[in-house]
């Protein structure tokens, strides 16, 4: 049976290897994939899939649908419920009280 500082030493020496060989296994990918891309001419627009199109333009700003009429504060109605909205359905109001 081998003692704790031998099994150890060969946990590491394992670690060891493993790190070289992911080492040496990624930088033999990375190889492949350049000598690929060169013998189809290909470059990063083209691997991330972006190649040829348009930039996206930003989205638009979406109108506020209700406001707390005490505050003045809005919501579009997506994403989450502020916590303003939470508290007053909490407290009883109904959200058709917001609505504009």
């Amino acid at each position: 049976m081998a003692t704790l500082s031998e099994l150890l030493a060969q946990k590491a020496e394992l670690e060891r290897q493993i790190a070289e060989t992911q080492r040496a296994e990624r930088a033999d990918a990375l190889a492949q994939i350049r000598q690929l891309m060169s013998q189809y001419g290909l470059d990063l627009a083209d691997i991330s899939g972006r190649a040829g199109s348009a930039p996206r333009a930003p989205s638009a700003k979406v109108a506020p649908k209700y406001r707390d009429p005490a505050t003045g504060q809005t919501w579009s109605g997506r994403g989450l419920q502020p916590n303003w909205l939470k508290a007053a359905l909490a407290g009883g109001k109904s959200l058709g009280e917001f609505a504009l």
